[in-house]
């Protein structure tokens, strides 16, 4: 079921994601565009959460005694397989594909979006994606994840085009549907596959070092958007998003396939059998 724990997790999150743009949408036109004061109630679910982190949810006891120590050691790091980095790559190419939302806000201001409802991009791209994770997560569970993540891929590549086409209402409201579903379908699939991937001792190294890589390339990859942005047109940045999808998707073909959640789960050892086979 990780997939669809970490399907649930996205949605779960990402209804947040278009709650508050939502209240930020209603509150920017009650006091007349004021933003200074919209950030200050921004503040308050951020104080409630970690309120909410600090009285209301308590860590499970650790096994064994002494500190921990840093996993991050080349003996450590040597462990993460060959397959963990094949995942590694495959969500870097897939960053590089995927570039900031800002640049869908940017899209849709050009066809004339007033400022005071561009939050509505990222409700409608959220609502979608909700919508998404937890079905595609079951999903993921069930079916090949390199299937899952081309069919992703030719998604987003729809998105690309659609916004490439132009700033009208149509093809800016099919490029942002098609943006939520292709995350919906998969950003959950990606944090399974490292999960799956990586040894359960160094799960939270493996998920560091992933981000850390997509960090980098969404970094590069926004800047190239901006620059392609700036000198040839937002046509040609969503473009380049495509052919970088296309890329992904080549890549995607390569990757050694993984074992289904079904024939990697081990069960959980029964302390009774084990003393029993120790008394035999």
């Amino acid at each position: 079921m990780r997939g669809a724990a970490f399907g649930l997790r996205q949605s779960l999150d990402t209804v947040g994601a278009f709650i508050g743009p939502l209240l930020a949408i209603g509150l920017m036109l009650a006091w007349a565009g004021d933003f200074r004061a919209v950030f200050w109630v921004a503040a308050i679910p951020g104080l409630l959460a970690v309120l909410l982190l600090a009285f209301g949810v308590r860590e499970p006891r650790r096994q064994g005694s002494g500190s921990p120590a840093s996993p991050i050691r080349r003996r450590q790091l040597g462990r993460l397989s060959g397959a963990y980095w094949w995942v590694v790559g495959i969500g870097a190419i897939f960053t590089l594909a995927r570039f900031s939302e800002a640049f869908l806000i940017l899209r849709a201001s050009e066809g004339g979006l007033p400022v005071a409802m561009t939050p509505l991009v990222l409700v409608a791209m959220n609502v979608v994606y909700a919508l998404a994770a937890y079905p595609f997560g079951r999903l993921a569970d069930r079916v090949s994840h390199r299937r899952l993540l081309a069919l992703g891929l030719v998604v987003l590549i729809g998105a690309d085009l659609a916004l490439a086409s132009g700033t009208g209402w149509v093809p800016v409201s099919a490029g942002i549907a098609l943006w939520g579903l292709h995350l919906g379908m998969t950003q959950g699939l990606l944090a399974t596959m490292v999960a799956a991937a990586a040894p359960a001792d160094l799960r939270g190294t493996a998920f560091g070092a992933f981000h850390l890589v997509a960090g980098i390339a969404m970094l590069l990859t926004s800047t190239i958007a901006g620059l392609l942005w700036d000198g040839l047109g937002a046509a040609a940045c969503f473009v380049a998003g495509a052919a970088f999808s296309v890329l992904a998707l080549a890549v995607t073909a390569l990757a050694p396939r993984q074992p289904s959640a079904a024939r990697t789960a081990q069960p959980e050892a029964d302390p009774r059998s084990s003393s029993a086979s120790a008394r035999r």
